[in-house]
């Protein structure tokens, strides 16, 4: 059965050591890596599992609803 895309967006934060994601529209699906490369790449992964799992418990796909928009401001 092929399925459509979904685009989510995620949240990349510079912590101490590492980097962390997480998923605004999916609370719970997060992920953590070296590198904002990694990060990416885990937080991608988590969010397969996330929905794998929504989908064998016969639950529904949450629908993307948040939104990223940069504001500048003076400095």
């Amino acid at each position: 059965m092929k399925r459509h895309k979904i685009r989510y967006a995620i949240v990349i934060e510079k912590e101490k050591s590492n980097y962390a994601a997480y998923v605004p529209d999916l609370p719970g699906c997060v992920a953590t890596g070296q590198t904002r490369e990694e990060t990416e790449q885990q937080i991608r992964q988590a969010i397969e599992m996330h929905l794998r799992g929504l989908r064998e418990d016969g639950l529904p796909i949450p629908e993307p609803v948040s939104h990223v928009e940069y504001v500048d401001v003076p400095a």
